[in-house]
């Protein structure tokens, strides 16, 4: 961060930014007095085990005599916890450090009088200035600081959520009058770049009716993040339901009464750590089949929250994701029922069913079995007339109705070949796939 000023000024901006402290380590290299001697394996007999550590505890107990001016105990460990390097001390902010997308700038700012007289009518200004916009954080000009003795300051703390990327200047500035009643204007720079604290990698796949979310979350920072929340957010028309891979069942992100009162954070260490998080997601809503048709394909999208070593939080939510679009059928033809006991040159009753896909009406159709070569012969037919009329469907609506059939042929035989035509629109739709029967005797 630097800082630049014009001219010859009473008055100087000081900012320190405010964040958790860190623990302060002391790295020296520390043992046990039993490894200088023995190995580990040695307390694996019983008679070592019992003797062993009354006798080295009584030397140790002589090397820690507070007259013994030669500190030869120095880099003996005192308790356990000392192979940790932790000091049991905090250490303040050395410096303005890594600020990251998602969290809370705050800083502490101190406008120092360092002339020998006193300075009035102070108007101060803290404003954030990033590449796409410039941010209020603080004005005095509806009520001016009266004024700063020789040598005094006035202090304020500042706040700014940051949710940009990229070069970002904390603006400070002061309108005052000096001693000798001149008003003069003091600009400072503050500039700082924020960071991505974690990238967030989705693969979308479909199967099915049903949509498979992976998101893989890495952190780019260097310290660990614990992760209190990572959600996804469904579109409308869809429904989220987390997978876990140590859950019998998957909880559904849908409805809040079924979540964990307390939810242990999961942890991403630094430098690189990643994990995966896995969602289901189904079409919901009744206007469900009108999204399809309009091919929509946004999913959702994410929430993440977390914090830091000492508690410091953070927040992040992602662009919109996009599956892949969903393409339907205008119309769609299929088998609900078919007899189980079926009887060769015996008329039998298939039960179907025709669906609309489409916003609008559509019809009438005609039903018929398509020949797949003019020389291969249908082991099963339509019984009576060839073509079946179907009336007009309204939109999103569908119609049952049953076909009937006979077979000509003992043995496995298939239903092949049956098509819907519209007749209004002179369209011929894909036929309904094969459908494999036995055809007995009486």
């Amino acid at each position: 961060m630097s800082t630049t000023q014009q001219g010859t000024h009473s008055l100087a901006f000081r900012v320190m930014r405010l964040c958790k402290p860190s623990f302060h380590v002391e790295p020296p290299f520390r043992l046990d007095p039993a490894d200088l001697f023995v190995g580990e394996d040695i307390f694996d007999d019983p008679l070592a085990a019992a003797n062993l550590p009354p006798l080295l505890s009584s030397q140790l107990t002589k090397s820690m005599d507070s007259s013994d001016l030669t500190y030869g105990n120095r880099f003996l460990l005192h308790h356990p916890s000392d192979a940790m390097g932790f000091s049991g001390l905090l250490l303040l902010p050395q410096s303005f450090g890594a600020i990251y997308l998602g969290e809370t700038f705050c800083s502490y700012i101190s406008i120092n009088n360092n002339s020998n007289f006193e300075v009035r009518d102070i108007i101060i200004k803290a404003e954030i200035q990033t590449e796409r916009q410039r941010i209020l954080l603080l004005d005095t000009s509806k009520s001016p600081v009266e004024s700063v003795r020789a040598g005094g300051r006035y202090d304020f703390i500042v706040e700014h959520d940051v949710k940009e990327l990229g070069a970002h200047t904390l603006v400070c500035t002061a309108l005052y009058n000096d001693n000798d009643g001149e008003r003069k204007y003091l600009p400072q720079f503050f500039k700082f770049v924020v960071a991505n604290p974690l990238s967030v990698r989705t693969k979308v796949r479909t199967v099915k009716e049903t949509t498979y979310l992976e998101a893989c979350i890495e952190n780019h920072t260097k310290s660990n993040l614990y992760m209190d929340q990572v959600e996804f957010e469904p579109a409308p028309h869809w429904s989220a339901t987390v997978l876990k891979a140590d859950e019998l069942h998957p909880a559904d992100n849908s409805s809040t009464g079924g979540r964990e009162i307390f939810k242990p954070p999961i942890l991403i260490r630094s430098g690189g750590g990643i994990h995966n998080y896995l969602y289901q997601l189904k079409l919901a809503s009744p206007d469900s089949a009108q999204m399809k048709v309009e091919g929509t394909n946004i999913l959702g999208k994410l929430q993440i929250t977390w914090r830091t070593n000492l508690g410091e939080p953070g927040r992040l939510q992602t662009q919109q994701i996009l599956g892949t679009p969903i393409s339907r059928k205008e119309i769609e033809l299929q088998i609900l029922e078919i007899p189980s006991l079926i009887n060769l040159d015996k008329s039998f009753l298939v039960h179907l069913n025709l669906t609309n896909h489409t916003d609008r009406e559509l019809g009438p159709f005609e039903v018929q079995l398509s020949q797949n070569s003019a020389h291969e012969e249908k082991k099963v037919m339509i019984n009576g007339l060839q073509t079946m009329v179907l009336p007009q469907v309204e939109a999103f609506g569908s119609t049952d109705f049953h076909l009937s059939l006979i077979a000509t042929k003992l043995g496995v035989q298939r239903i092949s070949g049956i098509t819907v035509s519209d007749t209004t629109e002179k369209k011929t739709y894909d036929p309904l796939p094969d459908v494999e029967i036995f055809v007995g005797s009486d």
